[in-house]
């Protein structure tokens, strides 16, 4: 089920871009799709997982057409198969339903137009505007020409009659991978190196995920694109910057193919970049199968897969994108603004609870051995209504180590031998010292409470300057895993020119901490969560750990019986100015 996105109302004044600018042009009285449904698509291809790159391009892709009443299309680009693989299909499927967009029922495959695309190949041949060539990819290569100089091609005034025969035998097999290609012929001397008679066939003996070894033939996506587009009615084709120039292309191959459509409009825009963080897809296989990561989804990964097993919601990622907004320009936008959407959210909607990650036992010397008070600790004060829960007292309890120094340092306020802090929600201690192990490490902590002090405010109404720190019940608590997540990058330009990201790699993006002590209602809320159905597709319980963070239930390895929790973030931004 994807999960629920809160509406909000949108002004149109506002939060105009020029994308949206274009299209409002373009259905108004006098524009090309005047009276037209504003239709549009997103196209990823299924060699990989989604990541916080492709949310851009889905916003827009599926936002777009949302403000004007329109629709889009899901569409699988697979005319590449080398990489692709049903299993990234359906995962990216599942992450589009997550993030709130759906496609009902205009869901296709590129490889669906195969056959649309070879009939338009032969056409093209036909009209004496595509020649089948026999350069080598060395040859190719030499003679692309320069800014000054011309490409070349001994094949370009190849008889059309030819150049069919030749076609044939390539679909059919009969020629050598790589020994020939179909090429477009528009312009050796352009200025526009991608209309120097571009390849759109090559061939290719390979396995494809749908079609298996019908086609030895695989048209390139400059020359595929356009025509599944027109094909589908799509009036506005929005892509990133990178094809701005290939646009000229995408506007000859609808103009030169017989499809009885309006033409496509192509719109580019800036592509997301985010400091500490690779976004190319091969980069991130390479993560996945040379192990420096535990998958696609390990909590590291900008994927959505791995940013939802972190705590990320489908809201704050949205948020985000609508925050950065539509730009021509390519900038970087830093990983503590993802990471403040998320804060933003998460603080709405994430549930209060107690938690020690690095326990030490806290005894109340004056408080009865036999005696168990409950409290109760509010599920989330930014909330009205939000309701509460129990929790219990007790003479043994948990406190961090961290917050206890036997010598204080200057403007230390949270524990230490002689200075009185309140226990959250329960009552003022005074500590009164600690205990040591044979090895001079701090095993026990002594403080004695004031009666008097329930709920945290002393009966004689003196000011308490120290801290309020969190703590648990030895009684009602379990332990758990706790996986401290940071940034997989230490260098804020992973690739940037001239660098390999491995070297780039953080070691310490990941600390492990066991024996974490957390209240024992996270058994029965893993065991419900562990219950749910396609558990990996939703997000999993996050809380926040008071004092500490947003933490949630590992939506693979967390279990009734093996709690495991991931830091989504911290309470306040943790990246260094």
């Amino acid at each position: 089920m994807a999960e629920e996105i809160l509406s909000t109302s949108v002004n149109e004044e506002e939060n105009t871009n020029f994308i949206y600018n274009f299209i409002k042009e373009d259905i108004s009285e006098g524009g090309q799709y005047e009276g037209k449904t504003v239709h549009t698509r997103f196209p990823p291809e299924p060699n990989g997982y989604l990541h916080i790159g492709h949310c851009k391009a889905l916003c827009i892709d599926f936002g777009m057409a949302e403000r004007f009443g329109g629709i889009t299309n899901l569409r699988m680009d697979d005319t590449n198969p080398a990489k692709e693989d049903a299993e990234y299909v359906e995962n990216i499927k599942q992450d589009i339903h997550w993030l709130g967009f759906d496609w009902g029922d205009r869901f296709f495959y590129g490889s669906d137009y195969f056959d649309k695309d070879y009939e338009y190949a032969i056409e093209l041949i036909k009209k004496g505007l595509a020649y089948v060539c026999e350069l080598s990819p060395e040859e190719f290569k030499e003679y692309r020409g320069d800014t000054t100089t011309p490409a070349k091609s001994p094949y370009r005034d190849r008889p059309i009659e030819e150049s069919l025969a030749l076609f044939e035998k390539m679909k059919n097999g009969e020629v050598p991978e790589g020994k020939m290609t179909l090429r477009a012929k528009i312009d050796l001397a352009s200025g526009n190196f991608n209309m120097r008679d571009p390849v759109i066939y090559r061939i290719k003996f390979i396995n494809h995920h749908r079609q298996g070894t019908k086609w030895c033939i695989f048209p390139m996506y400059d020359f595929a694109h356009p025509i599944q587009d027109a094909l589908e009615g799509i009036t506005h084709s929005l892509c990133s910057l990178e094809y701005e120039d290939h646009r000229p292309l995408y506007n000859w191959v609808v103009e030169n193919v017989s499809i009885p459509f309006y033409k496509p409009r192509q719109i580019e825009f800036a592509r997301l970049g985010i400091d500490h963080t690779v976004m190319s897809k091969r980069k991130l296989r390479q993560l996945v199968e040379e192990g420096y990561v535990s998958g696609w989804d390990d909590p590291r990964m900008p994927t959505l897969c791995g940013l939802r097993r972190r705590g990320y919601t489908a809201r704050a990622i949205r948020n985000f994108c609508d925050t950065i907004g539509v730009a021509k320009n390519t900038s970087v936008i830093e990983y503590s603004e993802l990471e403040r959407c998320l804060r933003d959210d998460l603080n709405m909607t994430a549930e209060r609870t107690m938690a020690v990650l690095n326990p030490v036992k806290l005894t109340i010397t004056n408080y009865p051995e036999d005696k168990v008070e409950t409290f109760e600790l509010e599920n989330n004060p930014t909330v009205e209504n939000s309701g509460t829960h129990t929790i219990t007292f007790s003479k043994h309890l948990w406190m961090d180590a961290e917050d206890f120094l036997e010598e204080p340092i200057p403007k230390y306020k949270r524990m230490y031998p002689g200075n009185e802090v309140r226990l959250k929600g329960a009552y003022l201690v005074t500590c009164t010292g600690c205990v040591k192990d044979e090895n001079g490490k701090i095993v026990e902590v002594l403080a004695e409470y004031d009666p008097e002090s329930r709920g945290g405010d002393p009966a004689d109404g003196r000011k308490v300057k120290g801290a309020t720190i969190h703590w648990i019940d030895t009684n009602d608590c379990v332990d758990a895993e706790v996986r401290m997540y940071n940034n997989l990058f230490s260098d804020p330009e992973p690739d940037g020119p001239g660098k390999n990201f491995l070297e780039a790699l953080n070691p310490d993006s990941l600390e492990v901490l066991q024996g974490c002590k957390v209240e024992k209602r996270m058994v029965e809320i893993a065991a419900k969560f562990d219950r749910a159905e396609n558990r990996t597709g939703i997000n999993a319980p996050t809380f926040q750990f008071m004092r500490v963070g947003f933490f949630c239930l590992d939506n693979r390895d967390s279990s009734a019986d093996h709690l495991v929790f991931n830091r989504s973030v911290l309470l306040k931004d943790g990246f260094k100015k």
